[in-house]
């Protein structure tokens, strides 16, 4: 097995820390370098700031979630083959990553919020912008979603889209506020529920609308 090189270990180290972190401003340039088994200059020397090093490391984590994400869409795709994908598997795939991975102490998706923070304070903030932006891997759904509801427009579906990633928003950073609403009685720590409730609650709007009968009422009736 290959060595690890050292913006590798330096990625690992800033995940790490990122990930046990309660506040990102504990994770700091020796820190990293110290878990890393480095010097401190090597984090300016190979990613130019931590900022720097804090994007290389999260963009890692959001790649390996992306490719759970797509991986889940082409397997539904694939099981309901050549019919469309139901909408609740496609929904699933889209975002039932992000709220298991939220749910999940072991996994890195706190790496993802503490790069979030840091943005939005940063005084770089164009460093973490393709990230934060970046939208490529969502229009991979909509084809998808047109399938199953073809009335619906590129336009319409990218909204509905939207409007899926602020319930998966919701549910990753502020789900005291749904527990609140929920009077406690639903098990928001356990993604399953968690998502059979999301599911429940979107998938109508890929619902083909009903239709209105044109025909004038007959006056003879009356």
């Amino acid at each position: 097995m290959a060595k690890s090189t050292t913006p590798d270990r330096l990625r690992s180290a800033c995940e790490e820390l990122l990930k046990a972190a309660t506040h990102p401003e504990v994770v700091t340039v020796r820190s990293i370098a110290q878990r890393a088994g480095t010097s401190i200059g090597a984090v300016s020397y190979h990613f130019g700031s931590v900022e720097q090093l804090i994007f290389s490391a999260a963009e890692r984590v959001y790649l390996r979630l992306n490719a759970e994400r797509l991986a889940l869409l082409q397997a539904a795709v694939q099981r309901a083959h050549p019919a469309p994908a139901p909408v609740e598997h496609i929904i699933v795939a889209l975002i039932g990553p992000s709220i298991r991975w939220s749910l999940d102490p072991r996994s890195s998706y706190s790496v993802l919020r503490h790069m979030t923070t840091i943005a939005q304070s940063s005084d770089h903030p164009e460093i973490f912008r393709p990230m934060v932006e970046d939208i490529d891997h969502h229009r991979l759904f909509i084809p998808h979603f047109r399938k199953i509801a073809p009335w619906l427009s590129d336009v319409d579906i990218g909204f509905r889209i939207s409007c899926l990633l602020g319930v998966r928003s919701q549910m990753t950073r502020s789900r005291q506020r749904t527990d609140e609403l929920t009077d406690h009685r639903l098990d928001l720590s356990d993604p399953n529920v968690v998502l059979a409730q999301v599911v429940a609650a979107t998938a109508p709007m890929f619902t083909a609308p009903p239709t209105h009968s044109n025909t004038v009422p007959n006056s003879s009736r009356h």
